[in-house]
Parts: structure tokens; sequence; C-alpha cells
């Protein structure tokens, strides 16, 4: 592992464990070089996950696509980042221990929006106006009609 810091290609482990969802290993190294300390995360590799998208196509599933759909509906609210990365980590969880290999937009977006109403309902109803392509205030307000029952 080459060092952030100086780019030195000798690094030592010097801690390793399990993530607290088991779902990486995480690792502290040292550099041999300069002697700053970081961390990697370790995952396995699997068979990249397709995502059919609204119009059909498929691309393969890009963490940082939802993510920033998060942080954007999330912006100016009381949610951390790290409530993020872990909303993030429990739905991957959901849709890579699913058997099928290829799954719709629509189906990771009803996860998300279930798991943020919780969250946030700001985020919420942010997320969603985005996610369902809200066309009027009236699709709007029924959404928070929704929402309040």
């Amino acid at each position: 592992m080459k060092c952030p810091y100086c780019s030195h290609e000798n690094t030592r482990v010097i801690d390793s464990r399990p993530t607290e969802d088991d779902s990486s290993i995480r690792r502290r190294r040292v550099c041999d070089e300069c002697g700053k300390r970081f961390t990697t995360y370790e995952k396995i590799d699997s068979i990249p996950l397709i995502i059919i998208k609204k119009d059909n196509n498929r691309e393969a599933y890009d963490r940082a696509k939802v993510e920033g759909g998060l942080f954007r509906a999330c912006h100016k609210r009381p949610v951390s980042a790290r409530q993020i990365t872990t909303l993030v980590d429990e739905v991957e969880n959901e849709i890579f221990g699913r058997t099928e290999k290829e799954i719709s937009s629509q189906v990771i977006g009803e996860i998300l929006m279930n798991r943020l109403k919780d969250l946030d309902a700001v985020a919420y109803v942010r997320f969603a106006s985005v996610y369902r392509e809200f066309k009027d205030v009236n699709t709007f307000v029924d959404e928070l009609k929704k929402l309040l029952n």
C-alpha cells in the first residue's frame, strides 16, 4: 500500500479489525519512510450490481451517486456525514445481499426514502421531490400529507 503522504511503497499494518457492520476490514497502517499513520478499508470485490434506470438503460452501481443525492437532500439539515455514510452502508448491505444482480433504480430509491424518512423529514421530502419528479405544488402537498399521517 502506497503512503498517501509521501507516496513511499512500504507501509505496515499495525492494527486490523472488522468494521461494526462486518462489511469490510479496517486496517491501521504506518509508513516506513515518513512514519505517518493512515487507515484503509478492505472490502470484498464482488460481481458488480447493475442498476436498471427509468429509461431501461443499465449501468454499474455507483455509491458516489447515491451519497451525492443524499448529501444534497440533507444540505443544511442536522444530519451528519457519518449518518449518511451509515445509511448508504445499510442500503448497500440490503441490495448487495439480494440474489439478483440487476436491480431497478426505483427499488433503491424507495429503500433510501424509507430510511431517510426516519432520519430527517425535510431531507426525505427534498429527496422525494427529485426522485419522484414532482411536477407541481399539489404533488408536493400530497407527499407532505402522506408524511404527516
